[in-house]
Parts: C-alpha cells; structure tokens; sequence
C-alpha cells in the first residue's frame, strides 16, 4: 500500500481524502446527478465503490430496503472474484472471515445397500491449481458491507440512499442529464413522498425483477426448468462425516449440494425437491421447511441432521435467463446508450455454480471505468457502447453453463453410468466457474492478435494472471497484479529486452517514446494531474533485483507525483522465480525475451500486447478509446 506522497498520514491510510463531490456531499438526493444506481446488490455496489475513485462524477446509488442486506441468498466467492476484491483492498480481510474451500467431496448409493450413500471421490478444489487466490463462501451482506466500505471511504464517498424505490423513467433526446426518473419514498417520515430527478446515466442493479429492465422495454429471454430445489442456512448436529467439507450427494431419494459458511458451524443446503409438475403455477414455492428438513434426512441416509436453528431458507425453481440486450440503444439507432442493466437485472440462473454474484460484480467493474473516463472527458461516450457488448455473451456462456451443471446436479442414480462423472465434469470446467474463461473480443479497447505470441501467457481480452516478480526498490518478492488498484487507471507493463537498465536497448527507446511529446502519456493525461494518474507505467528487467541499477533506470518508470513531487519507487520490477516454480515471469507467462509491452484495462482484462518497437501502434490503439487533452500533460521528473 502506498500513501504519504500527499503528506504525512498519520490515520488509517484505507480513508481517501475527500475530492470533488465527496467534499461536503449532500445528504439529500439531488435533482440532478451523472450517474443514478438503481439497487444496491453486489452490481451496483462494486459500481458504487468504482465511481467513488472519479470524485469530479457526481453519483449516487438508491435501494428499496431502509438500510443495509442484514441476510444475503448469495454466498459463493470464485477465485477471480478475490481477485477483484484484493484490487478495492479488501481480500485479506475477507478472506480471513470466510470458509476457504479446499475440497469437494462427492457421494453415491452404495451398490450393496442403494438406500444408504457412500462417498464415491474426494478432490481437491480447483482453485489451488489456476489462481494464487481461494475459493470462499462467506454472505453476500458481508460482500456488500466490503464494498460499502470502499465506496464510503474513496474520494466520491458514496453511501447508499436507503429507503427510495424506483417507479419508472423517461430518455429525452435532448438535455445535459437526459434521463428523467420518477421515484418513490417507501421509508420514514417521508414514505410515501414521490420526486423525479434527472440523471446522464442510469444503471439499473435491481434484480430479476427490474424495473429499469422493463422501463426500456428490454426482456428476460429463456424460461424456467421443471425442477425445484430447496435451500436453507442451518446450525445443526449431523453424524454425517462431511458435514465441514463442501458435497455433492446423490442418493435414490434426490440430490444435495451442501456447502459449509463461515464461521465453523452453519451449513448450505440445496435439496433436491424432484421434477415440477406443468400445472404447479410455483406451489412448490411454498414448500414448508418442515418437508425440506425431511427430505434432506431422506437423501442423507444412514445420516441424519438434527436441526437446531434455520437462518434462512428458500424454494427456488431453475430458471435460465438472458436479457436481449444490456442497455437502452439497439444496434442500428447511432447514439450511445443512456441507461445500462447488470446483475440479475439482465441474467438469471440457478444458484448451485456459485455465479449469480460472481458475475454480477463484474458486471459492475465492466461499466464503473468506463463510466468514469467517459463522465470525465477522457474518453468519447462511443465506449460505453463496449458494455453490452461484452458482458451480454458471458452471460449467455453463464446461462449454457449453468443447465449443464444443474442437468448434472438433479439426475437421478439410475441415469449415471459413471460414478466419477460428476466430479470429473467439476474439475474439467473449473477454470470458468472460477471466473478465469471470460474473454473479450477485438474492439475499441482490445486489439487483434497479431503480437499475441509475444506474450502467451496473457492472452488478449482475458483477465491478466498475475505471477511473482520483485520490487527492485527493497528486493520484495510480490504479485505484479496485486499492485494494481481499483482506480480506474490503465497499466501499461514494459517487459524489457536482455540488456541492463542504462544500456541501450528497446526499452530504453520505448522509455523515451513515452516521456515524448507525441506519447499516449502525454496526450492523453489532463494538464495539472500526475503523470501516472491515467497510465500506471511499469518495467519489469530480466535481470535479477540486485543487478537492476536504479540510477540508471529511465526516468519514465521513476515518476514525481503528488503535490510534494515525490518520486515513486515503486515502478520498477525484477524477474524472480516464483513460489510456485523456478521460472521467471518471462517463462512462467511465455514472454519474449526480445520485450514486449503488455496492456491492461482499469478491469484487469488484458486490451493489447505489442512489440517494444511498436510505438506507432501503441498510440494508435489509445487513440482509440481516449480524446485528446486540450493541454497536453507535462511530465514530472
């Protein structure tokens, strides 16, 4: 963590100053704002927290609810989400309250006695194997409490209005803040109370119900499964050997996903309620708890549960889900999109993957940048056109997904040939329910791959997978993309040709292209602002951290920043072997030893790889996704 470049901090350096809107930020909603948040579930309050590091937006989040999620539905956390949670500077802590998944075990009848289960395969979750972070469970209240946290203490200092619902809205073709939104007091002494306020951007983060969804006419595309589940939160006393590791049992009597909470002592639930019958029309909804605990003891057989306490519960019926579109502006109308949907608000699935909140959040990371250069002037509103782009196909990938998985899931013993299929088909799709499959196609902020053999290790539109490298500065063997923060800043990584810093080389010229007049830095970065403050530049050498001459690094990687000018340390890298193998990062990640330049977005999706050489076509790409400041940036240093 770094701070101090403004002065002294001698209190806790996770509190921003306040900037811009978050000075004196008004308690009232006002009748006008850049960016209205519709719901405050993990969509909207990622998002929330992303535009609280664009202080000059003026952005506020309204919620139904009167104040805070006291019990979230959600509770599983992939590993690329931890990923997320680390760049808004909160995974330790998280990670400390919430059960770590470290197998998952799977059960069958036993051939002699059909009626009871046996465990039938023990594997290792596949998180240990493609991402240095976890798999958790911990609640979705606490997620959003995290990001409640970051939200409140980023410059922005965003909080949630509480008790307000959305009632509809209308885009006018004209106006500074084209969207007039109608809305509702439903809490306190002014429920009841109706308004309307006008916004640039409206995002709507409210569910599966949404009301924004249905305000643009958009629609949920898809239909309900015949099949129901029921899921409870229960404290109990179990001889059931594997109570504390996560399961998936299948018995003559249906199906189970059991999956441990925090805590050490609550447990998840789903259990199997068996095939819904075309008449129904959701009674199965009703299903007591009662039954639900009597089914689960059938499937558990010769295993009980004595519950002693039910936190929550639910019935559920798998619906798979997509909307048409993301946003309010179909292809052909040639402007750009006013008013967006994430989360549940434009995908719904079944909860058993562990992907509705997962998906959700980086939904809301997608658009929170993009929002953000757009609402400051650095980039044309072309952008945002980016968003349903690419956030529509992972959600149909979500959708194809998650029927395969919950087919799967209900079958019944009779229907499986192979006892080791399921936990096969775990361990063989782990890489997308981890979130690591996600991958965006060329565009405006992600090139060809015309250069990808330079850097195979971090394939273009995919997230970057960060490796250990060392901080030169103090010989600190860290993650390079643990360095990156949720600000809303492109990094750009100069991995360096074989000479040694000082000698001359490509990167030596790279570096002072980049200090040059005509470099992205320099036209793209505001008059007045750090050098760094839109393009985090950095260098990783080949050679190891002692044979790195700091004064004989470039000045472009040692940039002054702040109101006191310091210079930052912090830039420049060494290769390393890493904790997990004795390659480098050139080799770990296949990078060429010739360098190469690796570009990442504000998300942590990978948007280009070009040669060091290739100085024309880095300009040309951020060309394309920035507007040139009126006065270009003078660099410090």
């Amino acid at each position: 963590m770094q701070f101090h470049h403004h002065g002294y901090v001698s209190g806790d350096p996770r509190v921003q100053d306040a900037a811009g809107t978050g000075i004196d930020r008004p308690a009232e909603l006002p009748d006008e704002m850049d960016v209205l948040i519709v719901g405050s579930g993990p969509a909207g309050m990622l998002l929330a927290a992303q535009m609280s590091q664009f202080p000059g937006v003026t952005t506020r989040i309204i919620e139904r609810r009167d104040g805070r999620l006291v019990l979230g539905q959600a509770d599983g956390i992939q590993p690329r989400s931890v990923e997320t949670f680390q760049a808004f500077g909160f995974a330790e802590p998280i990670i400390a309250e919430a059960y770590n998944i470290a197998y998952m075990n799977f059960w069958g009848p036993d051939p002699e006695n059909p009626r009871d289960i046996v465990r039938t395969a023990r594997t290792e979750d596949y998180a240990f194997k493609i991402s240095e972070f976890p798999h958790l469970i911990v609640n979705q209240a606490r997620v959003l409490d995290y990001f409640a946290d970051a939200a409140a203490k980023g410059p922005g200092r965003i909080v949630p209005d509480y008790g307000i619902e959305f009632v509809g809205l209308t885009v006018h073709g004209e106006g500074e803040h084209p969207v007039e939104v109608r809305l509702r007091h439903v809490a306190g002494e002014r429920a009841g109370e109706e308004r309307t306020v006008r916004a640039k951007y409206v995002v709507g983060s409210d569910g599966a119900r949404s009301g924004v969804r249905e305000a643009i006419g958009r629609k949920h595309v898809g239909e309900f499964a015949a099949h129901a589940w029921g899921v409870m939160d229960v404290l109990v006393n179990t001889d059931f050997p594997d109570w504390r590791t996560k399961c998936a049992i299948n018995s003559s009597a249906g199906n189970i996903l059991h999956i441990p909470r925090e805590g050490g002592y609550l447990s998840r639930m789903y259990i199997d309620l068996g095939e819904v019958a075309a008449d129904d029309e959701h009674r199965v909804r009703r299903t007591p708890i009662e039954e639900i605990i009597r089914r689960a003891n059938e499937i558990l057989h010769p295993y009980t549960i004595d519950v002693k306490q039910v936190a929550w519960h639910s019935v559920y019926e798998v619906g798979h889900r997509v909307t048409d579109k993301f946003d309010d502006v179909d292809v052909d109308q040639g402007h750009a999109p006013r008013v967006f949907l994430t989360g549940d608000a434009c995908h719904t699935h079944s909860a058993k993957a562990g992907q509705g909140m997962n998906v959700s959040m980086q939904d809301g990371f997608n658009l929170g940048w993009k929002l953000g250069h757009v609402l400051t002037g650095l980039s044309p509103a072309s952008l945002l056109e980016t968003y349903s782009a690419e956030r529509q196909p992972v959600a149909q990938q979500l959708i194809d997904f998650d029927r395969e998985w919950s087919s799967l899931m209900a079958r019944k013993p009779e229907e499986i040939s192979d006892p080791q299929e399921l936990a096969n088909y775990y361990l063989g799709t782990a890489e997308f329910p981890s979130g690591f499959m996600t991958q965006y196609g060329p565009s405006m902020i992600v090139t060809d791959a015309a250069h990808q053999a330079l850097a195979e290790g971090f394939p273009l539109g995919k997230r970057f997978k960060s490796a250990e490298v060392v901080r030169v500065c103090d010989g600190n063997a860290v993650h390079l993309g643990h360095h990156a923060k949720a600000d809303g800043r492109w990094r750009v990584y100069a991995f360096a040709d074989a000479p040694a810093a000082g000698e001359a080389s490509a990167l030596s010229a790279w570096a002072e292209f980049i200090a040059s007049p005509d470099s992205p830095v320099r036209r793209f970065t505001p008059a007045g602002a750090d050098v760094d403050a839109v393009f985090d530049v950095k260098v990783i050498y080949q050679q190891r951290y002692e044979d790195v001459d700091l004064a004989r690094v470039p000045e472009a990687f040692l940039p002054k920043t702040g109101p006191l000018g310091l210079t930052d340390w912090e830039k420049v890298y060494a290769a390393a072997p890493s904790a997990w193998t004795t390659d480098d990062i050139f080799a770990e990640r296949g990078l060429s030893r010739d360098g190469v330049v690796v570009v990442v977005r504000p998300d942590q999706y990978v948007a280009a790889v070009l040669p060091l050489q290739a100085h024309d076509e880095l300009a040309a790409f951020f060309a394309q996704s920035f507007l040139p400041q009126q006065e270009p940036a003078v660099l410090a240093g």
